[in-house]
């Protein structure tokens, strides 16, 4: 089985308890305009030209039969609406500042990268994550991965928007211990001019998880502009706080639904330039460690455990 993946990333500590492994997936449904993985949005390979990498060899522009590579008064431009993606200039290019983003692996090949850290999973609580992009559009693969994983003894987690199929997210919860969710508004209008999708199904299946004894916890990216208010911070822990009553009504052992609040930042500039799209969260800044001290304070006031 084969699925497109565009990263492996392996020591990772912010994707899940303990040391970790995480596996990022090609291919999303939502369009976060101030997304911090842009790579994972398109599920078709893409070309990465980093130009700080680019030593000015000219083997770009020999090989190029489309004459999409020019390089000028000493500087380099690539012109995209001419690129067939050959990827001729990449296979040439010795300082890799052309590369692919995005790859065909079969389930063998990921597990193979997941298991060379195995030693350091059970000492700290860690193991394998699903991100992305979104683990759900490559469902059976995902659940291939998790499968596997679970065989090997190897904790597992998926991070997704669960903007899908209920019936696609159910068949992962056998082969996951852990779900990192996004919840991102509570209002529908908002969330759809942000995200470019409603949340109607994201609030449905969160509630249909409530139900369930999976460990849960709820991710909203602290975003200025989007959900960085008092109020919109309140509406989302009220929302958790719901979840965490339809789960003790269901049972009283289940584990309670956790939250996290997740700073917004600009990390990921150079990684809309290198795709050649346009970073649309450019004039943001990043919101202060007091911002997000006060907004959690709403969480404890709601008696929504942080994780």
């Amino acid at each position: 089985m084969m699925g497109r993946v565009f990263n492996i990333q392996r020591f990772s500590t912010h994707d899940g308890q303990g040391i970790r492994t995480t596996v990022f997936l090609k291919g999303c449904p939502l369009h976060c305009f101030w997304c911090h993985n842009p790579e994972g949005i398109k599920p078709a390979p893409e070309i990465q030209f980093t130009l700080n990498r680019c030593i000015l060899c000219g083997e770009c522009v020999q090989v190029c039969q489309q004459h999409a590579h020019e390089i000028l008064d000493g500087r380099h431009t690539y012109d995209r609406s001419l690129c067939v993606k050959c990827e001729e200039c990449i296979i040439n290019c010795c300082a890799m500042a052309m590369e692919v983003v995005g790859r065909e692996m079969s389930v063998d090949e990921v597990m193979a990268e997941v298991l060379r850290d195995r030693p350091f999973y059970a000492p700290s609580h860690g193991g394998v994550t699903l991100s992305g992009g979104e683990p759900l559009l490559q469902a059976e693969f995902s659940r291939a991965i998790l499968m596997r994983s679970k065989e090997e003894g190897i904790h597992t987690a998926i991070e997704t928007s669960a903007n899908s199929r209920w019936d696609l997210l159910e068949s992962l919860l056998p082969v996951t211990d852990l779900i990192l969710m996004d919840i991102k508004h509570m209002d529908p209008k908002k969330h759809l001019e942000a995200t470019g999708v409603s949340n109607a199904r994201i609030l449905a299946n969160a509630r249909k998880l409530a139900q369930t004894a999976k460990h849960l916890t709820i991710h909203t990216p602290v975003v200025p502009t989007v959900n960085d208010t008092k109020d919109e911070i309140v509406a989302i822990a009220q929302f958790v706080a719901e979840l965490n009553l339809i789960r003790l009504g269901v049972d009283l052992d289940y584990p309670r639904i956790t939250m996290a609040l997740l700073p917004f930042h600009k990390l990921a500039a150079d990684k809309y330039k290198g795709l050649g799209l346009d970073y649309q969260a450019s004039q943001l800044e990043p919101p202060s460690q007091e911002k997000i001290q006060e907004l959690n304070e709403i969480l404890q006031y709601y008696e929504v455990k942080t994780q």
